[in-house]
């Protein structure tokens, strides 16, 4: 796919190229089509209009923006028995492990298994924007369907760290929109978790003047913050 895009610098024609293919600018091939820096004497009072052509580099997926329609999950409440009582299990023994006075709860509905683990010291077991915790639910995904005939969700928190990161997470999308719509200019994230990203695509759903949209593959997918068209 290709475009081409005008602007009063090169950049600037560059990023309204890329705002219109919705990519990161190292998915693209750029050309120069018309640059004004050698303008005449007779055109120098003229607006300044820089021409580029973007185009797709091959074999590079274009991103696909979020998407709002859901599949619904309905466990039958046999596998949501036999999928708790493998995590308890598990959770029975491991908990002994770790610092005195951890205790752990867990629930079960329609859509999977839900597990809160509390004790203060347990931040080694979050780590670094929750890389551990998010691998320890991946661990605990697999052993609670062990036998189970569906496929279910499995979510983690401890110490409430998934409710404290939302928070922060709602905080940095309305500021980072904000600071889109003052300066024009897309704002790409740090890569970040898929329960991550959806929370930044949530918070700006319903903005009028930005939209939200997922690049790159796991687990470096990162979400671009750009106003509407």
């Amino acid at each position: 796919m290709t475009v081409v895009a005008e602007g009063k610098t090169t950049n600037e024609a560059i990023e309204n190229g890329l705002k219109q293919l919705k990519v990161p600018r190292d998915f693209v091939e750029i050309k120069v089509l018309q640059n004004d820096d050698k303008r005449s004497f007779f055109s120098i009072l003229a607006p300044r209009v820089v021409k580029v052509e973007l185009t797709v580099k091959e074999n590079v997926k274009k991103p696909e923006t979020i998407k709002t329609q859901k599949t619904e999950i309905s466990i039958s409440p046999e596998n949501q028995q036999k999928a708790k009582e493998n995590v308890e299990k598990f959770l029975e023994e491991w908990v002994k492990t770790l610092p005195e006075g951890t205790q752990y709860h867990v629930s079960t509905n329609e859509t999977g298994v839900e597990i809160q683990i509390h004790n203060s010291n347990l931040g080694h077991l979050i780590g670094y924007r929750g890389e551990t915790l998010y691998a320890l639910q991946t661990i605990l995904s697999a052993i609670a369907a062990k036998g189970v005939e569906q496929k279910m969700r499995v979510l983690l928190d401890i110490e409430g760290y998934k409710e404290k990161r939302e928070k922060t997470l709602q905080e940095l999308a309305q500021k980072v929109a904000k600071t889109v719509v003052k300066t024009r200019k897309s704002i790409t994230l740090e890569p970040m978790q898929a329960y991550e990203r959806k929370i930044i695509h949530s918070q700006l759903q319903g903005h009028p003047k930005v939209e939200t949209m997922s690049i790159g593959e796991e687990p470096h997918r990162k979400v671009v913050i750009s106003l509407k068209k």
